[in-house]
């Protein structure tokens, strides 16, 4: 089966390196003249896919704005990775899901076992139980063809006190987790598929990002504050692999399908800019 990293590798060229977060949030919904409901959440989803879906390189659904309204509002999330699916985006679901053993497992199986309805192309992963408590998602993700993006450096303010604490070695815990997941990458062509987490608004780094060799998620553009021109200064040498990734710059647009779509364009052209500049 074809790796997620080279069909990765493939979207954005040809769809463009953009990632788009669907996160129906209650000020977003209101904003679209919706009820904060399980309606409201589907109609919110249906649009966005029916003007992105064929696209955009990759759509990223948060489970949480989902899961908040219980098994109806999970159904509208594989109904909605379903139809992304049909359209021929990449879904990354982002869940952060992390854990050990038998649990770890049973979270692979959910999302990244073809035979599973929530079954999407990547997630995201929390490393903090040890990055080889991911092993179980790594080995599915390989068997099916499947991704895994790994948290290292989050823009959030509390992430600093854990990430960039030091090792024995002298490491920072974000610079051990992103050296783990380039051994993992090792080799791969024409990239790996298990990827890291950056976000797009924290700066000087210290860190080394040269070999990861997979694909470099950059959340917190747009309306988070990032800028597709600070990718350059968080990424430097590895700004070719990164995915810049918007949601509320993009979704702010809608409901209009049309204007959804241009905001999403003017998103891969900044991006393109960026990236370019390496």
């Amino acid at each position: 089966m074809e790796s997620f990293g080279a069909r990765l590798h493939r979207a954005v060229s040809e769809r463009g390196p953009l990632c788009v977060g669907i996160d129906p949030h209650p000020g977003l919904l209101a904003r679209w003249g919706l009820a904060d409901d399980v309606e409201g959440l589907s109609r919110f989803s249906r649009t966005v896919v029916d003007a992105l879906g064929d696209r955009v390189a990759v759509v990223k659904p948060q489970s949480a704005f989902f899961e908040r309204f219980g098994s109806q509002g999970l159904a509208v999330l594989e109904s909605t990775i379903r139809q992304l699916r049909e359209r021929g985006s990449l879904v990354l679901l982002d869940v952060k899901r992390g854990d050990i053993g038998s649990t770890v497992r049973a979270y692979a199986s959910a999302y990244l076992d073809p035979s599973s309805s929530m079954y999407v192309d990547a997630i995201t992963a929390s490393p903090f139980l040890g990055v080889g408590s991911l092993a179980p998602m790594f080995e599915l993700a390989a068997e099916h063809g499947g991704g895994v993006f790994v948290l290292a450096l989050t823009s959030n303010p509390e992430g600093a006190s854990v990430q960039r604490a030091r090792t024995a070695d002298g490491r920072s815990v974000a610079q051990l987790v992103i050296d783990e997941v380039s051994q993992l990458n090792a080799g791969a062509q024409p990239l790996g598929s298990i990827g890291l987490v950056v976000g797009a608004t924290v700066g000087e780094t210290g860190c080394d990002l040269s070999a990861v060799n997979g694909p470099l998620l950059a959340p917190g553009l747009g309306a988070q504050g990032g800028t597709a021109a600070d990718l350059r200064i968080v990424f430097g040498p590895a700004l070719p692999s990164v995915l810049p990734s918007y949601s509320r710059e993009v979704l702010g647009a809608g409901p209009d399908p049309a204007a959804l779509r241009a905001a999403a364009d003017r998103a891969v052209a900044d991006c393109r800019t960026a990236l370019a500049m390496s």
